[in-house]
């Protein structure tokens, strides 16, 4: 039986993320689509940033594409914990922050 690597089960990790986050966000049960409006996007959005998390989810399993991924994660991690703390959702942005750090965590240990 193959070991799996601690740099791998992150990987993995934040692949099980961003396809739970991406499902949830194409789905947008109604908190959700009341988030966004108020946040100001348009209603649509929603369905853009659930794809893009299933284009990093997707790009992040394989090693060879996971820098390409991680970028996608990492501009949409950036971009929810800018959009909370723009609004003063401090604590909100907890979550994007740590998954952030994750990810750039993810892209060092996977550096040739």
């Amino acid at each position: 039986m193959s070991k799996i690597s601690a740099k791998q089960w992150l990987a993995y990790a934040l692949v099980a993320f961003f396809v739970v986050g991406g499902i949830g966000n194409i789905i947008a049960p109604q908190p959700i689509a009341d988030d966004y409006a108020r946040w100001g996007y348009p209603h649509w959005f929603h369905l853009v940033t659930g794809f893009f998390e299933l284009v990093a989810a997707i790009l992040i399993v394989r090693k060879a594409s996971r820098l390409v991924g991680s970028i996608i994660a990492i501009g949409i991690m950036f971009s929810a914990a800018a959009t909370v703390i723009y609004h003063g959702e401090y604590t909100h942005a907890i979550a994007p922050l740590i998954v952030l750090t994750l990810l750039i965590l993810s892209v060092y240990l996977h550096r040739k």
